[in-house]
Protein backbone atom coordinates (compact mmCIF):
# COMPACT_ATOMS: atom_id res chain seq x y z
CA UNK A 1 0.00 0.00 0.00
CA UNK A 2 1.24 4.06 -0.64
CA UNK A 3 0.80 5.92 1.96
CA UNK A 4 1.70 10.02 1.41
CA UNK A 5 4.90 9.45 3.58
CA UNK A 6 5.87 6.87 0.38
CA UNK A 7 4.59 9.50 -2.01
CA UNK A 8 6.70 12.39 -0.53
CA UNK A 9 9.86 10.44 -0.39
CA UNK A 10 9.90 9.64 -4.57
CA UNK A 11 12.49 11.07 -5.83
CA UNK A 12 12.92 12.90 -9.44
CA UNK A 13 16.07 12.55 -11.57
CA UNK A 14 18.01 15.21 -11.92
CA UNK A 15 17.99 17.83 -14.16
CA UNK A 16 20.73 18.92 -16.70
CA UNK A 17 20.89 21.88 -18.51
CA UNK A 18 23.49 23.55 -20.90
CA UNK A 19 25.70 25.68 -20.61
CA UNK A 20 23.78 28.26 -23.42
CA UNK A 21 20.53 27.45 -21.58
CA UNK A 22 21.99 28.64 -18.10
CA UNK A 23 23.49 31.85 -19.83
CA UNK A 24 20.47 32.58 -21.38
CA UNK A 25 18.26 32.19 -18.27
CA UNK A 26 21.18 34.60 -15.97
CA UNK A 27 20.97 37.23 -19.27
CA UNK A 28 17.03 37.18 -19.08
CA UNK A 29 17.22 37.50 -15.44
CA UNK A 30 20.12 40.68 -15.21
CA UNK A 31 18.05 42.20 -17.93
CA UNK A 32 14.88 42.70 -15.72
CA UNK A 33 12.81 40.69 -17.77
CA UNK A 34 11.88 38.10 -15.19
CA UNK A 35 12.17 37.59 -11.27
CA UNK A 36 13.94 33.98 -10.28
CA UNK A 37 10.99 32.37 -9.42
CA UNK A 38 9.17 33.24 -12.61
CA UNK A 39 11.83 31.80 -14.83
CA UNK A 40 11.73 28.98 -12.69
CA UNK A 41 8.26 28.39 -13.36
CA UNK A 42 8.54 29.53 -16.93
CA UNK A 43 11.29 26.85 -17.74
CA UNK A 44 10.26 23.81 -15.16
CA UNK A 45 13.89 24.22 -13.29
CA UNK A 46 13.69 22.61 -10.25
CA UNK A 47 15.27 23.04 -7.09
CA UNK A 48 15.64 26.76 -5.04
CA UNK A 49 19.23 26.91 -5.77
CA UNK A 50 19.90 26.67 -9.55
CA UNK A 51 19.44 29.60 -10.79
CA UNK A 52 21.43 31.62 -7.92
CA UNK A 53 24.16 29.48 -8.89
CA UNK A 54 23.94 30.15 -12.68
CA UNK A 55 24.07 33.92 -11.30
CA UNK A 56 27.36 33.74 -9.52
CA UNK A 57 28.72 31.61 -12.06
CA UNK A 58 27.86 33.09 -15.49
CA UNK A 59 26.56 36.78 -14.45
CA UNK A 60 27.72 39.48 -14.96
CA UNK A 61 27.33 41.05 -11.52
CA UNK A 62 28.74 40.09 -7.94
CA UNK A 63 25.65 37.72 -5.64
CA UNK A 64 25.88 37.49 -2.46
CA UNK A 65 26.13 34.24 -0.85
CA UNK A 66 23.48 35.03 1.76
CA UNK A 67 21.29 38.40 3.00
CA UNK A 68 22.02 37.41 6.41
CA UNK A 69 24.80 35.87 8.44
CA UNK A 70 23.61 33.61 11.06
CA UNK A 71 20.03 34.22 13.09
CA UNK A 72 18.80 37.87 13.59
CA UNK A 73 18.73 39.12 17.62
CA UNK A 74 15.66 38.41 19.42
CA UNK A 75 16.52 41.98 20.57
CA UNK A 76 16.03 44.84 17.35
CA UNK A 77 18.00 47.07 19.08
CA UNK A 78 21.07 44.69 19.65
CA UNK A 79 20.77 43.65 15.95
CA UNK A 80 20.57 47.36 14.69
CA UNK A 81 23.50 47.53 16.75
CA UNK A 82 25.40 45.24 15.26
CA UNK A 83 24.60 45.65 11.65
CA UNK A 84 25.93 49.60 12.45
CA UNK A 85 29.23 48.11 13.63
CA UNK A 86 29.94 46.35 10.64
CA UNK A 87 29.24 49.17 8.61
CA UNK A 88 31.43 51.30 10.51
CA UNK A 89 34.51 48.75 10.58
CA UNK A 90 33.74 48.79 6.75
CA UNK A 91 33.73 52.61 6.29
CA UNK A 92 37.15 52.46 8.44
CA UNK A 93 38.37 49.72 6.23
CA UNK A 94 37.61 52.29 3.77
CA UNK A 95 39.23 55.18 4.99
CA UNK A 96 42.19 53.45 5.69
CA UNK A 97 42.04 52.57 1.31
CA UNK A 98 41.93 56.41 0.49
CA UNK A 99 44.05 57.75 3.05
CA UNK A 100 46.67 55.20 1.66
CA UNK A 101 45.50 56.07 -1.67
CA UNK A 102 46.28 60.12 -1.02
CA UNK A 103 50.00 59.28 0.48
CA UNK A 104 50.83 57.09 -2.52
CA UNK A 105 49.17 60.36 -4.85
CA UNK A 106 51.40 62.85 -3.07
CA UNK A 107 54.47 61.00 -2.90
CA UNK A 108 54.26 60.17 -6.48
CA UNK A 109 53.08 63.17 -7.80
CA UNK A 110 54.87 65.43 -5.43
CA UNK A 111 51.65 67.93 -4.43
CA UNK A 112 50.21 68.42 -1.53
CA UNK A 113 46.51 67.01 -1.70
CA UNK A 114 44.87 66.95 2.19
CA UNK A 115 44.70 70.64 3.50
CA UNK A 116 46.99 71.05 6.01
CA UNK A 117 45.77 72.28 9.68
CA UNK A 118 45.78 76.03 10.33
CA UNK A 119 46.47 76.81 6.52
CA UNK A 120 43.82 79.58 5.67
CA UNK A 121 41.40 79.50 3.15
CA UNK A 122 41.58 80.91 -0.04
CA UNK A 123 38.88 83.82 -0.58
CA UNK A 124 36.88 83.82 -4.00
Amino acid sequence: MSTLKDSQKLKRAPQFYSEAFKRQVVSEFERGLFTKAELRRRYNILGNNCIPRWLKKYGKFTYKDKLTLGRPMKDPQQQRIKELEAQLAKKEEELKVFKRFIEIAERELKIDITKKSGSKQSKK
